[in-house]
């Protein structure tokens, strides 16, 4: 269970430390792992803890440190209602000292209960562009957070935000990366079939996109996996 600093000195050093520990990770899980482990370790009260990310129309529970965390996440999913889901649609932070006796969302409430979880602490990650996801915080025993503990959260919850945003950063200016070099690809292919210039293959490559209604980047993938498989085969 999360213990609080005993100095505002260590509070500073031990999130210097984990922001330092972040910025030197490249893989996604790796600093969500980080994340997690770091709030039950510092957030008074806090006994397991788990982020759930907006992918889609669908929230996923990413990195808990136990299967009771999971199972909760996902339980909000399926109901489509729980403190973590309304962090990200309406408020920053939402506490709940009991859930025995909460009425918001009962039917969750009601689960956790039975998993052992008496108290949440549930923070919202997001950057300027919007929300990104909630960083969740249970603890096993009623009234286990006090002002302590969502000041160390909200503070954990800004250095996850940063953190994810710089990954998301990252891996859209690496899918963009990945659609020009294939687009590129499909654009050579059909210069040496047809004996066109770049333009014209490319012009070739929108027109088919635009007549399917597919989007560019997968008609040329689509060319481009059709040469590999036909050398393939002839090899």
């Amino acid at each position: 269970m999360g213990t609080p600093p005993s100095s505002a000195d260590d509070l500073a050093h031990l999130l210097g430390a984990m922001a330092v520990e972040l910025e030197g990770q490249g893989d996604p899980e790796t600093v969500l792992q980080e994340i997690v482990r770091s709030s039950v370790q510092i957030v008074p009260g806090a006994r397991w803890a788990g982020i759930s990310l907006i992918a889609g129309d669908r929230v996923e529970s990413r990195a808990p440190t136990d299967r009771i965390v999971a199972h909760l996440d996902q339980l909000q999913s399926e109901l489509d209602e729980g403190p973590c889901l309304s962090v990200m649609r309406e408020q920053h932070t939402i506490r709940i000292d009991d859930l025995a006796t909460d009425n918001r969302w009962p039917r969750f409430a009601d689960a956790a209960t039975h998993c052992g979880v008496r108290s949440l602490l549930s923070f919202r990650l997001f950057v300027h562009r919007g929300s990104l996801g909630a960083l969740n915080l249970y603890g096993g025993e009623a009234g286990v957070f006090d002002d302590e503990s969502i000041l160390i959260g909200e503070v954990l919850a800004q250095h996850a935000s940063v953190a994810l945003a710089r990954l998301n950063a990252e891996a859209r200016f690496q899918r963009s990366l990945d659609s020009r070099d294939v687009i590129g690809q499909a654009k050579g292919l059909l210069m040496q079939r047809n004996g066109v210039d770049g333009l014209h293959a490319f012009r070739m490559l929108l027109k088919v996109s635009q007549e399917t209604h597919t989007k560019l980047v997968d008609v040329a993938r689509r060319l481009v996996s059709l040469q590999e498989s036909g050398l393939s085969q002839a090899g």
